[in-house]
């Protein structure tokens, strides 16, 4: 049905036939019954100019208009009754007030105006074959000429109304399109912001992995010859961190750094500080639960950042629209291949465009940097309302293997700025 709609927008003739056809077998009906040959004659005529216009209306809207009025005027003069075709008229006034330029329409509403009393005065005043005129009374030929000339005036009224309603329909679909080109380019602005910050978070935790490596690899030099075991065991730890920067520099590849900062450098949270995290929320005032399961170990830091963050984002959208009186739960699982990260309130939940990443406030995008952080690891994002009541985030982590996650024992890690 909406193809054949807009199938039938496109080809306006269609539908205008589909009209015209029934208005000239009526018409051609009508004429024919009149008497004499001029009536019979001159009816089919004007009924046959009329459909054919009718067809062409809306693809000369003008042009349709100046014609059915020289066509009226010619039916007048011609003393050719009107018929069932007259109708056509009436759609010629609506078609020069809906579609026409703003003469049409000026012309249009002129002629429907003074359409009825010609008619009348044509057709019921005078008497062709005498040249008399009956002499109705002056109130019954201004009554009659207002009646004949009301149905041009409202056709006309009509039109003008589906001009309007066809101008602010269109105004509305342009802002809708403005709207939805604005919704995209704040988008990608935020989009583009937030792979900027990940970037620097990203070479932050490169550096200090290749910080590290320096350092080990300095203390392996100053050992070599008095312990070699020492050098040995630094050695291993350069390589492990080595791979482990690799890793995180191939991901630094698929992000693009819209800025160039030299920041100092900080050192970047992970899990282990998540319950200082939390302990800052609870302070906040919202109560929060923590679970830990399975096996914890060592992570990457770009892995372990990602988890720091979704938590820290999560919470923060719970105290923005949980509502009074929430409460939320934090659970992280080490399993063998994944990491998987579960944030949970039983607040008032949230809304679609919330979903979308714009925040209950349309300003926040802290949705849209999860999904670009996870997007980064290779692992999956569920948003959504929570079963019961509330809203819930789960991500899940994929687990590189342990030659990747190698990583230098905490006591031997070292901070370094750059």
């Amino acid at each position: 049905m909406h193809r054949l709609n807009a199938w039938l927008r496109r080809h306006p003739m269609v539908v205008d036939s589909a009209w015209a056809l029934p208005v000239l077998l009526l018409g051609l009906l009508s004429d024919a019954s009149q008497d004499g040959d001029l009536q019979v004659w001159g009816g089919l005529g004007f009924s046959l100019a009329i459909a054919v216009l009718m067809t062409v209306r809306r693809r000369w809207p003008d042009l349709v208009t100046l014609a059915g009025t020289l066509l009226g005027l010619a039916q007048i003069v011609c003393y050719v009754q009107p018929g069932v075709s007259s109708v056509g008229y009436l759609v010629f006034a609506y078609t020069a007030a809906a579609f026409g330029s703003a003469w049409a329409s000026r012309l249009a509403v002129t002629v429907g105006l003074a359409a009825g009393p010609l008619t009348f005065w044509r057709f019921n005043g005078q008497d062709p074959a005498t040249g008399t005129t009956p002499g109705p009374a002056l109130w019954q030929m201004v009554f009659i000429s207002v009646l004949m000339s009301t149905p041009f005036v409202l056709s006309w009224a009509w039109g003008r109304l589906t001009r309007v309603r066809r101008a602010y329909l269109v105004e509305l679909e342009d802002r809708a399109a403005r709207l939805e080109r604005e919704r995209d380019a704040r988008a990608k602005v935020a989009v583009a912001a937030e792979r900027a910050r990940i970037a620097r978070e990203l070479h932050d935790v490169v550096a200090h992995n290749v910080s590290v490596m320096i350092v080990q690899a300095d203390g392996a030099a100053y050992v070599l010859d008095n312990s070699p075991q020492q050098a040995k065991d630094a050695l291993a730890t350069i390589a492990g961190t080595g791979r482990q920067a690799l890793v995180e520099m191939r991901r630094l590849l698929g992000v693009l750094r819209t800025t160039e900062q030299a920041e100092e450098y900080v050192p970047q949270p992970g899990v282990e500080e998540l319950p200082e995290l939390l302990e800052q929320v609870r302070t906040a005032g919202l109560p929060v639960d923590f679970v830990t399961s399975g096996d914890p170990r060592e992570l990457p830091r770009g892995l372990e950042l990602t988890v720091y963050r979704i938590v820290q984002e999560a919470l923060t959208n719970v105290r923005k629209h949980g509502g009074p009186d929430v409460r939320a739960r934090v659970s992280v699982d080490f399993g063998d291949r994944a990491l998987e990260v579960l944030v949970e309130d039983d607040g008032r939940g949230t809304t679609g465009e919330q979903l979308a990443g714009g925040g209950a406030d349309g300003l926040g995008h802290g949705l849209i940097g999860m999904r670009e952080r996870v997007g980064m690891v290779s692992g999956s994002l569920d948003i959504g309302p929570r079963p019961g009541g509330g809203f819930r985030i789960r991500a899940v982590l994929p687990l590189r293997a342990a030659a990747d996650r190698a990583a230098p024992p905490p006591a031997d890690r070292t901070e370094a700025t750059t």
